[in-house]
């Protein structure tokens, strides 16, 4: 079980799971037309531990057997979302510095949802001064098909509260057509993605062939859904296209296009933001001992270098 310090707060992997951190868009239209817990980087109390995963499988459409992957995952737990944003920010900020430095250039994908209120640090000191907001290239993990100052549009949802607060490049925010019908967009968008791999804007994962993205922000639906990938959906085992559209999501508006977990799953980090207590449930079923049988999308995330888990103590109260 735990034990606890005015220091530190100490658990094994083992009692943690038991008992228990105005831009005009760029439209993307074609041419055609081991574990360790306590006080974290930025000094209040967190909570942390590492795993490896080491049977990590999932079901692809077309292969004849689940692919099994070994991949490093973290899970820092917050006492307040107020601590889980402030350690966000820091971890975001760094990778803007290291890919900046490393490839002149920072490809962040955002999903809708709470996680864009989660990023408020950013444009706050130190953070709106320092990071080279020049070098960010702005995408999103999936989009309703609405217009983009409809109060459904992720767009609206990420402009409002992020980017019009941020000097971030109008030609570096990649938002969907919306003149286009879903199969349109999700066409147009993933057009879109292989323009940039071939100018090198973009990394492809020698590992999959897929688009390698510096950074996905994601968040988690009290369902278990990921971008607009939702449980038992047939979307869940797409594994040839890039981004795929969705006419009938169980979530309105119904109309979507998404990112297939290929191209999730071929990011060099993700980061997964989760918070409150009505996400307690699926948080528990893919890091906990839950006992049921159907594999959740939040379980089918993964990540090529790191998989970080920002949970609440909310949302981890299950574990």
């Amino acid at each position: 079980m735990a034990s606890t310090s005015s220091a530190s707060l100490t658990f094994t992997t083992a009692s943690l799971r038991s008992s228990v951190r105005r831009t005009t868009p760029f439209h993307c239209t074609s041419q055609r037309s081991g574990s360790s817990i306590g006080f974290n980087r930025l000094g209040f109390r967190g909570v942390r531990f590492h795993c490896l995963k080491t049977t990590t499988a999932y079901s692809m459409a077309g292969t004849a057997a689940a692919v099994a992957t070994e991949k490093k995952k973290r899970v820092e737990v917050f006492d307040t979302e107020e601590d889980l944003a402030a350690s966000l920010a820091k971890y975001t900020a760094d990778l803007s510095d290291k890919f900046g430095k490393e490839r002149g250039s920072f490809t962040v994908v955002l999903s809708g949802g709470s996680l864009i209120k989660s990023l408020r640090k950013l444009v706050e000191p130190p953070y709106i001064d320092s990071i080279e907001w020049g070098k960010w290239h702005v995408f999103w993990v999936d989009e309703r098909v609405v217009p983009k100052d409809h109060v459904d549009s992720n767009y609206k949802l990420a402009y409002d509260g992020f980017l019009s607060k941020v000097p971030i490049l109008p030609g570096h925010v990649y938002a969907i057509n919306d003149s286009l019908s879903a199969e349109g967009a999700a066409e147009d968008y993933e057009t879109c993605l292989k323009h940039l791999v071939q100018s090198n804007i973009l990394a492809t994962s020698s590992a999959t062939g897929f688009p390698k993205f510096d950074l996905m922000l994601l968040g988690m639906g009290p369902d278990g859904h990921v971008a607009s990938l939702f449980p038992g959906h047939p979307l869940c085992k797409e594994n040839e296209k890039w981004v795929t559209f969705i006419k009938d999501s169980p979530k309105p508006p119904p109309e979507r296009i998404t990112f297939t977990f290929p191209v999730i799953n071929s990011a060099a980090y993700n980061a997964l933001v989760i918070c409150g207590a009505g996400k307690a449930g699926p948080v528990q079923a893919a890091l906990g001992n839950s006992q049921n049988s159907n594999v959740l999308p939040v379980q089918m995330v993964s990540a090529e270098e790191e998989f970080t888990w920002f949970l609440d103590k909310e949302a981890a109260s299950k574990l």
